[in-house]
């Protein structure tokens, strides 16, 4: 199920305070630090770098136009690729 449109979309307010500081002074805090993986992105946040937590580290994650609408986690892979080793 989605989330009900007059709700409007899900964002952290955290986030929010974070990025209007970010905005005025930028070389206090030019990346922000979030857990959130379901918060979504907002034209308010393009431009900004985010570091997504995806369980172990944080994922650096470059806003643009075209992630508006989407969660951050959707960003932030919680796996990783399996490959087979190599027996010498």
């Amino acid at each position: 199920m989605s989330r009900a449109k007059w709700k409007g979309p899900y964002i952290l307010d955290k986030l929010l305070e974070d990025n209007k500081d970010s905005k005025s002074n930028k070389k206090y805090l030019t990346e922000i630090y979030t857990f959130s993986r379901s918060s979504t992105i907002i034209p308010n946040f393009v431009g900004n770098t985010l570091n997504v937590h995806n369980g172990k580290t944080f994922a650096k994650i470059q806003i643009t136009e075209n992630m508006i609408g989407k969660k951050l986690g959707e960003f932030a892979p919680t796996r990783k690729t399996f490959s087979f080793k190599k027996k010498k």
